[in-house]
């Protein structure tokens, strides 16, 4: 028994030391060696400010900017609070947020369809990117309020527009802190 018990107490210590020192170190290192920036967060600087990260979404509610999905997460891209709502379709609550924003973007431009995804937010409610459908939807609002010609504006969002992720994975999509920056940085707001 005494022998069982010391083999127990020395194997747990063991694993410990490994598993919960040892190994989370080794995979932090690597990870600062190999790959600096995904590891801090790809964190956006301008001016020497963190402004936002590639990962995580923000809010942008003037006019002039290109808006990210609707979030659920907290009182908006509060990565504390990630996760879905886990709504049904028939689920009162969904349906009058949907409904709401569905009238606000039908203001905004009435002849277009409205993409899927400027109306349902993510899984994670965190999302930093739209599609290049929600994009076009709203390339008219950002250039009317900055006084630019369309064509620019679409050439800055075909700029922010990455592909399939190694060509087959997944879809085309638009970050949208960073255009929005480069709209800032090429043509600010007056």
């Amino acid at each position: 028994m005494k022998q069982n018990l010391r083999i127990a107490v020395l194997f747990t210590l063991v694993t410990t030391v490994i598993f919960g020192l040892i190994y989370p170190l080794a995979v932090t290192g690597l990870a600062q060696m190999l790959f600096p920036c995904q590891a801090n967060g790809s964190l956006i600087t301008k001016n020497g400010q963190v402004v936002g990260s590639q990962l995580l979404g923000q809010t942008f509610s003037s006019p002039g900017y290109f808006r990210s999905r609707p979030s659920n997460a907290g009182t908006g891209y509060d990565a504390s609070q990630s996760g879905a709502f886990n709504y049904g379709p028939t689920n009162h609550q969904l349906v009058d947020r949907v409904k709401a924003d569905v009238g606000k973007l039908r203001a905004e431009n009435p002849a277009s369809a409205i993409p899927v995804d400027l109306v349902t937010a993510s899984a994670s409610g965190l999302d930093p990117e739209i599609s290049p459908a929600a994009a076009e939807f709203q390339i008219a609002r950002v250039a009317r309020e900055r006084n630019m010609p369309e064509a620019d504006v679409r050439s800055l969002v075909a700029k922010h527009t990455l592909g399939r992720q190694f060509g087959f994975l997944g879809e085309p999509r638009v970050r949208v802190l960073e255009l929005n920056l480069d709209l800032d940085a090429s043509h600010p707001k007056k």
